[in-house]
């Protein structure tokens, strides 16, 4: 690959992390549904956020999840929660993106079930780092138990949203582009190199 090439991949890969950004940050302001328990939301910004992983891998996904979900804290008015949505969200796609690596290398048979079963296990990381960061905000572990379910419910409509467009989207010459291929069996390297 020549040097123009590497930096027009390189270039291409800050404008859909960019656009991936933002995508994350409208989906999360946009649809927020408040919690009055943990005066918290819930919201359809985690479908983006595996989409962004899906697409970008592992770096990017990375730095799209935390940089677009702290926007969204910070411009909907939670900003007390911007670092906390900076970590938790991008450990979240982190999680997903070092899962979809390795089990998309090991086996490509299975991608959609791979991906939901990595998408499960991101969201429970994701509620139980929200739990334990209110914990600490509210100096109390009761108190965040109730946001619990609705992280649970969040994550569970981001994958009923993701899966099927990323399965969809697969299909098409877009999905050629994708990180981690979901139903594309004919590109089984891209998952053995993704996000490094």
């Amino acid at each position: 690959m020549s040097i123009r090439d590497r930096e027009t991949k390189k270039v291409r890969a800050m404008i859909l992390t960019a656009l991936l950004m933002a995508l994350i940050m409208v989906l999360t302001f946009a649809t927020k549904i408040p919690v009055p328990s943990t005066q918290g939301y819930v919201h359809l910004g985690d479908a983006m956020i595996f989409m962004a992983v899906i697409i970008l891998g592992r770096r990017y996904g990375t730095v799209a999840a935390a940089f677009g979900s702290a926007m969204a804290d910070i411009v909907g008015g939670y900003a007390i929660y911007a670092p906390v949505s900076f970590l938790v969200k991008g450990t979240m796609a982190f999680v997903l993106a070092t899962f979809l690596a390795r089990a998309l290398e090991k086996s490509r048979a299975h991608s959609m079930i791979l991906a939901g079963t990595g998408m499960i296990l991101a969201g429970l990381v994701m509620a139980a780092g929200y739990y334990f960061a209110e914990s600490l905000l509210y100096g109390n572990f009761l108190v965040p138990v109730a946001e619990i379910p609705m992280n649970i419910l969040q994550f569970v409509v981001g994958i009923a949203v993701s899966l099927p467009l990323a399965g969809t989207l697969g299909k098409t010459q877009a999905g050629r582009d994708f990180a981690y291929p979901i139903n594309r069996h004919d590109d089984s390297r891209r998952a053995a190199t993704a996000g490094k």
